[in-house]
């Protein structure tokens, strides 16, 4: 009965949330329609509104934040589980979970002050000069040298997600029977061979999980990015080095001050959408685990 009302409270909650999205953000549903998801404008002295630049900002920064995070977190769970010497493994592992533990503003201040400038300098100076002239590459490097923008959020988002991805994989990783992969090296197999057909197939569904939860980390992060993505409503170029702007810093920026009325309802309605992002993303996760499962079925 106890774990039926949890169940049950939890699935509530959820429901209210959505609600009272819906009912703040109803004004600017009612005059905007889905047309607010397409439009660039957002201009609260005009009151004309636009969700289309935090959207792309949201996806492109958690895009190149998986992009990142992926590879280097399957490598860390990797030598983790398989490669490290007895004696770092504990170290190694507590020092990485340990930069989970970090404040996201202590994140976003060092990307403000330390590693946007770098960035600037090592990285999109010398690829604007590399690129001149290239037709398509030269927008997509473009941009005042600044070091903020997409690309900078997008690496700082996935700094930030690594710890959470990396110590889901290793665990997972460490369940798998040590007998399966023992009869694989017994077999010849190489290390890559037993983590690519032994420990990954066992064990995807927990990688799987892995990513989601680091992609959700990346979906909801507000003030790390909002230090290093520039905060302007406008979208000038495709440029990864373009500043721009996310959902969740124009609601972190703008919310305390907005009136009521149509800005607050488009703030609220910018927050409906990436609860129904959220929502996707999991969806097809979800949509992703069951071809899998029914694609082992086929095989065997």
């Amino acid at each position: 009965m106890l774990a039926r009302g949890a169940a049950l409270l939890t699935l509530g909650l959820l429901l209210g949330i959505l609600v009272s999205l819906l009912v703040g953000a109803w004004p600017a549903i009612e005059k905007y329609g889905l047309g607010f998801l397409t439009s660039s404008v957002w201009d609260p002295v005009q009151e004309e509104y636009g969700g289309l630049v935090m959207i792309y900002g949201t996806l492109a920064t958690s895009f190149i934040a998986l992009l990142i995070a992926v590879p280097v977190s399957f490598g860390i769970a990797l030598f983790l589980t398989e490669l490290s010497p007895a004696w770092l493994k504990r170290p190694l592992g507590t020092a990485i979970e340990l930069l989970a533990a970090v404040p996201s503003i202590v994140y976003g201040m060092w990307g403000l002050m330390v590693f946007g400038p770098i960035l600037a300098t090592y990285v999109q100076k010398p690829l604007q000069s590399l690129l001149s002239g290239v037709p398509y590459l030269g927008t997509f490097v473009s941009g005042p040298p600044v070091g903020i923008g997409i690309l900078s959020a997008g690496i700082i988002l996935a700094i930030m997600i690594i710890p959470f991805i990396a110590a889901v994989m290793r665990d997972v990783f460490e369940v798998t029977p040590a007998l399966l992969k023992e009869s694989a090296y017994g077999l010849g197999s190489t290390t890559w061979e037993v983590v690519w057909k032994v420990v990954l197939p066992y064990t995807k569904t927990g990688v799987l999980g892995g990513v989601m939860l680091g992609l959700g980390r990346a979906l909801g992060e507000t003030m790390a990015v909002t230090f290093v993505i520039g905060n302007m409503n406008q979208l000038n170029s495709l440029s990864i080095f373009e500043a721009a702007n996310s959902i969740t810093s124009a609601l972190a920026n703008e919310f305390a001050e907005a009136g009521e009325g149509l800005h607050q309802a488009s703030l609220i309605y910018l927050g409906l959408v990436l609860f129904f992002i959220t929502f996707v993303v999991l969806a097809l996760s979800k949509v992703l685990l069951s071809r899998l499962k029914k694609s082992e079925g086929a095989r065997s």
